[in-house]
């Protein structure tokens, strides 16, 4: 799967509800899921979380995602 890595860290900040648990799980930065995340969401064209300076949730897209 080409986009392994940031799928892998998109379904563990879903997982988590936080960045921040989700690197911490995975054992990286905060800023490499982050970006990771957000290449994931370039390629594949979608919005997979609102963000805010507090919260993280998934948007629809990223519910039917993390659902497969």
């Amino acid at each position: 799967m080409i986009y392994a890595s940031g799928f892998e860290m998109f379904r563990e900040v879903a997982r988590r509800g936080s960045f921040t648990r989700a690197a911490s799980a995975l054992g990286v930065s905060g800023a490499s899921v982050s970006r990771q995340v957000k290449s994931l969401e370039q390629k594949l064209g979608l919005v997979l979380f609102h963000r805010t300076t507090r919260t993280v949730a998934l948007t629809e897209a990223g519910r039917h995602l993390a659902d497969t």
